[in-house]
């Protein structure tokens, strides 16, 4: 047996628990009432949808910048969050994720093209488990069925909160995690090694 086995049958004999987005915690709506105008020079960094599409770990210090008036009220991206494309031309590029596994040093908000979801616990949903997790398989697999349309396609937030999620003890997650970012290394030295 493996040592994921192992902790699994000493910390959770009857298995793992699923709990459904919904039950783990809210979601939160990328930036509103901006125009393109706001977007030309800036005074806040925000994460564009680029950098939830193509990353599993969000650029917490992007360079992109929209501009905030005194007093208005926006979501502010937190670490712990998943960041979540809103829409795309096909089903399966809908719903890719980034999770938020740093402090943001300063104000970060989310484009309106995205969405985030915000765990209720960090403590249950450990960031670097959940930057693996939402990009797994099985999870791409439940996330695209949540997506409706034709021509272009868009996440149903009502059935997205009903994507059930594995949540195994935090020693459990940590394990995954330290699996998972050695074989990532490990890949990335390689893809490094055939283009030399």
């Amino acid at each position: 047996m493996s040592r994921i086995d192992d902790l699994i049958a000493e910390l959770c004999p009857d298995g793992v628990e699923f709990k459904t987005i919904g039950d783990l915690g809210t979601l939160y709506s990328g930036l509103s009432g901006k125009t393109k105008s706001h977007f030309a020079a800036g005074n806040a960094r925000f994460v564009s949808y680029v950098n939830v599409y193509w990353n599993s770990a969000v650029n917490v210090m992007p360079d992109d910048l929209v501009t905030f008036e005194e007093g208005e009220r926006q979501n502010r991206v937190r670490y712990g969050d998943v960041l979540f494309t809103t829409s795309s031309e096909t089903r399966d590029e809908c719903g890719m994720s980034a999770a938020v596994t740093g402090e943001p040093p300063e104000a970060l908000y989310l484009n309106s093209f995205c969405f985030g979801f915000r765990p209720a616990d960090v403590a249950l949903l450990h960031p670097d488990y959940s930057k693996h997790l939402f990009r797994s398989p099985s999870l791409r697999r439940q996330i695209n069925l949540t997506a409706n349309g034709v021509t272009r396609f868009n996440i149903s937030k009502a059935k997205f909160l009903q994507v059930r999620v594995p949540v195994p003890p935090l020693e459990v997650q940590r394990e995954i995690v330290a699996i998972l970012d050695r074989f990532t290394e490990l890949e990335a030295e390689l893809e490094a090694e055939l283009e030399a």
